[in-house]
């Protein structure tokens, strides 16, 4: 008897455990807390920490994260009200404010998430829907910083429009309209944004092609100024080439017609001083370039220029 009453005390102490400790749960400081009943919420939401009594086995603790949550949707491709089909992609951050409420209509984060799927997807391809494509792609009116060929090939493309929205302000019209929406479910939107704006493959495609044209038509530009300028240069050298040379040629002249013009007037005093000698002298040098073996000369007896050669016999 002792040994039975040991084990059924053994036993009850054990079930006694266990049925406390189904009775005990822990908050800490990053949950919530929401319990139910036969599957029914019992009471209001529990977000102070610390330890908690509950019924065993009937109630059930369901924990919420009392953080902010990220959501990242996926990209879609939606036209902008002057026809430009794009791919948006957005993200926000969210938490769960009223737990009850998002217990009762969404259960859980996976059905938050395909909730907030929907109503962030739709404000969005409604906002982009209401604005054209410069007011998604760009904030303000601030100038490009491009060079300056880039910039008159831009102009000469479109003229840009001026910003009247601008991309800051569709984000805050699509967080107005989704936060409108959300605390339906329990869920406080904090922040929507357009992470990126992309053209779809086609239109991509013919901008890269329109991009490539354009760059290729200023390197065409620039190639054909270099070889201006190179034509320029070139001229400008040879210009300067035959410059140069008709002044050395001058110069050469000038220098020659002076040493000529030495030359005779010694020749003329050398002359003038015996002018037989002269003439002799010069009438030798003449025999020697002109006379040779194989030249043959036919002259008249009385040629002066056989003058010295008559004389020698």
């Amino acid at each position: 008897m002792k040994r039975t009453g040991i084990v059924i005390l053994i036993v009850a102490a054990f079930l006694g455990l266990i049925v406390l400790s189904d009775a005990f749960y822990i908050v800490s400081e990053t949950k919530q807390v929401i319990i139910t009943q036969f599957g029914q919420p019992v009471g209001g939401a529990i977000s102070e920490p610390g330890l908690h009594l509950k019924l065993p086995f009937i109630q059930k603790t369901h924990y919420f994260e009392k953080r902010w949550l990220e959501w990242d949707g996926d990209a879609n491709q939606i036209p902008t009200k002057d026809k430009k089909y794009i791919w948006v992609d957005t993200y926000a951050r969210w938490r769960i404010s009223d737990p009850l409420v998002f217990f009762q209509r969404v259960r859980d984060e996976r059905g938050a998430y395909s909730r907030l799927d929907d109503i962030i997807d739709g404000e969005t391809r409604n906002a982009i829907a209401n604005h054209n494509l410069i007011e998604i792609v760009r904030s303000s009116n601030r100038e490009f910083e491009t060079t300056g060929e880039l910039f008159e090939a831009l102009d000469r493309v479109t003229e840009l429009e001026r910003v009247e929205v601008g991309r800051d302000e569709i984000n805050a019209i699509i967080l107005r309209a989704t936060s409108a929406i959300t605390p339906e479910y329990g869920i406080e939107l904090r922040d929507v944004k357009l992470k990126r704006v992309n053209y779809v493959d086609e239109v991509q495609r013919e901008v890269f092609s329109r991009m490539i044209s354009e760059r290729k038509r200023i390197a065409e530009r620039y190639r054909s100024e270099g070889d201006g300028k190179n034509a320029e240069i070139r001229g400008q050298r040879e210009r300067e080439a035959k410059r140069i040379e008709s002044e050395a040629y001058r110069q050469a002249q000038e220098i020659m017609g002076k040493a000529d013009a030495e030359a005779t007037q010694i020749y003329a005093a050398a002359y003038n001083r015996d002018p037989a000698f002269y003439q002799f002298t010069k009438t030798l040098e003449t025999y020697r370039r002109i006379l040779d073996k194989e030249t043959i000369m036919i002259l008249s007896t009385d040629a002066e220029f056989l003058k010295f050669l008559r004389q020698s016999k």
